[in-house]
């Protein structure tokens, strides 16, 4: 019988033939989910040997990861500001860099916007995070996948938010009745150029939804249809915040002040590379 070390170690020489990234890291993290085992438990029961029963929990696992589909869907959550998300191929997989979005606007959005407006929430990762973080907002999520949306309200309905953020389908502004206005309109639309996804890691070109990664040959469709729309629906001194490619900012501050947006702003990810794009109206 094989014990725990041992299929940690076969698992990980399987995936570094798969040329999957980290594939320890992935290997531990498979192990522990297929035994319901958190990592520190798993180090503790290294020498325990691992009956039939359980190692066939193991293999489907390890097989879905060799074939190159994400550690998230195969585990089936991700952990985002604070929040357990349910995730699976009816979205994009929350990211670091999004997680820092949020982070920024809860020092930048003092006091906090009365309504705001989340475009393709995907899986509710942005609206349900600062809807936790500000108890007093009220947050509509939209997208146009209603598959998406499905996934973003349930989980909403896990976290207990599902009173306080709205979901609605729509592609980007179409479905906003007129007059409704918000003091935050905040997403993360596609940004990849065309060829980027192309080139993208099998995790991403051939699992996660392509609708919610192609922008188009310069990566630039969906970010200029939002940043020459969200104006209409902005309270006066309410702001745009965009998540966006790193190429992207200069063309973006072009279009803003051809806009008139009062005050624009580019803000770097944790790697020092501008990401994230402020608009203020």
């Amino acid at each position: 019988m094989l014990t725990i070390l041992e299929i940690i170690k076969k698992t990980t020489e399987f995936f570094e033939k798969k040329e999957i990234e980290s594939p320890r890291l992935n290997a531990e993290l498979l192990v522990g989910h297929a035994l319901g085992l958190k990592r520190m438990q798993l180090y503790l029961q290294f020498e325990r040997p691992l009956a039939e029963p359980e190692l066939e929990k193991i293999r489907p696992l390890v097989r879905r990861r060799g074939a190159r589909e994400p550690l998230q869907y195969i585990v089936g959550t991700v952990e985002f500001s604070g929040l357990t998300l349910k995730v699976d191929v009816r979205a994009l997989i929350p990211r670091p860099e999004t997680e820092y979005l949020v982070e920024l606007l809860r020092t930048r959005c003092l006091p906090p916007p009365g309504r705001m407006l989340d475009l393709g929430t995907g899986t509710g990762a942005i609206a349900l995070a600062l809807a936790r973080a500000w108890e007093e907002v009220r947050a509509v999520a939209m997208d146009r996948s209603e598959p998406a949306l499905a996934l973003a309200r349930e989980n909403a309905q896990a976290l207990g938010l599902d009173a306080r953020v709205e979901f609605r389908q729509s592609d980007w502004f179409a479905a906003l009745p007129a007059g409704e206005k918000f003091g935050l309109i905040v997403s993360n639309p596609p940004y990849l150029t065309t060829a980027e996804v192309v080139a993208a890691q099998p995790e991403v070109r051939e699992f996660e939804p392509v609708s919610a990664l192609d922008g188009g040959p310069e990566g630039m469709a969906a970010l200029e249809i939002i940043l020459h729309q969200a104006q209409g629906w902005l309270l006066p001194g309410g702001m745009l915040a965009l998540e966006t490619g790193i190429a992207h900012h200069a063309r973006l501050r072009e279009l803003a002040v051809a806009r008139g947006y009062a005050r624009v702003e580019s803000l770097p990810d944790l790697t020092g590379r501008d990401r994230f794009f402020l608009g203020v109206v």
